[in-house]
């Protein structure tokens, strides 16, 4: 059945909302919201504020684009609104969408299922950081539900450590330290519960931080990634595994490394990634012949087949 523009009905692209995200958000939900435009939805952007429930309602909206990042629109809180409107929306559901969001509990998960991880300590206050130290230096630091690099830091001493921790738990009440994996990184994207070409990330920064992914024009995105075939699909066998894990659906993106062995780890998984001009999972649609409003409009057609 061919969709047509009217069968989306009234489209809202929610977008800011009032996390550390907002800008990435205002960026990439304005060239979606235009993408809609382009081909004939009725769609209207949104700038989230804690009416958004009420104000869906009262201008009777149909379907809407999500496209918020953070805490608040990518962790299942909005989620769950949306649920109880009963106003269907693009990308994955409560339980995913939280689980995503929760780098903690998204490895746990990954280990039990046998999926490869890098060694980690989830640090709640400065009593444990000598847990973390005994991973070796040198480690990453993250809060573990930021995205977008927030609050990340790369430490080689005990110093840094602590300094860096103080300043993610300044994001969050919980801080993961993870092993420091000195390889390449990798990013594929999920579209309709296939993975997208692999693409390899290079920055001249110590790692792929905010900086890198938003504003920096040194970094370079390499799809083909650069592996042969075997490589290749055993890094998208293994973010397809890791995305279907959290329940993850629609579309996404999951972040690995590979070690000098070539050994893969997985990173996180993104539930609603950005759409901005330096964004990722645009890239990938591109390797397989989808430009941006065709992405766009795959995404939200989604909407409609999922029950």
């Amino acid at each position: 059945m061919t969709v047509k523009a009217s069968d989306f009905g009234k489209v809202a692209v929610l977008m800011g909302g009032w996390s550390a995200e907002r800008e990435v958000s205002l960026d990439g939900g304005g060239a979606v919201l235009a993408a809609l435009l382009r081909q004939g939805v009725d769609a209207h952007g949104i700038d989230v504020g804690k009416d958004v429930l009420e104000r869906l309602v009262n201008e009777g909206f149909d379907r809407v684009f999500l496209l918020l990042h953070g805490r608040g629109g990518e962790d299942g809180v909005i989620q769950g609104g949306l649920e109880i409107l009963g106003l269907p929306y693009t990308g994955s559901r409560v339980a995913a969408s939280a689980l995503g969001m929760d780098k903690y509990r998204s490895k746990l998960l990954w280990s039990a299922l046998g999926l490869p991880i890098p060694d980690y300590v989830l640090i709640r206050d400065s009593a444990q950081l000598p847990d973390a130290e005994a991973l070796g230096f040198p480690l990453m630091v993250k809060p573990v539900h930021e995205g977008s690099s927030i609050g990340m830091a790369k430490v080689g001493d005990a110093e840094q450590l602590r300094a860096a921790w103080e300043k993610a738990a300044g994001y969050d009440t919980e801080v993961m330290v993870e092993r420091w994996i000195k390889g390449n990184e990798y990013t594929v994207a999920i579209l309709a519960d296939e993975a997208l070409p692999v693409i390899r990330l290079e920055t001249p920064h110590e790692f792929y931080d905010y900086d890198a992914k938003y504003r920096a024009d040194s970094t370079r995105y390499h799809c083909p990634a650069g592996l042969d075939e075997g490589g290749e699909q055993a890094l998208r066998d293994l973010a397809l595994r890791a995305f279907r894990a959290v329940g993850a659906t629609g579309w996404g993106r999951v972040d690995l490394m590979t070690d000098r062995s070539g050994q893969p780890f997985l990173l996180e998984v993104n539930t609603a990634p950005g759409m901005t001009s330096h964004s990722l999972v645009p890239m990938a649609a591109r390797a397989c012949g989808l430009d941006f409003d065709q992405l766009v409009w795959r995404i939200l057609e989604l909407s409609l087949e999922r029950p």
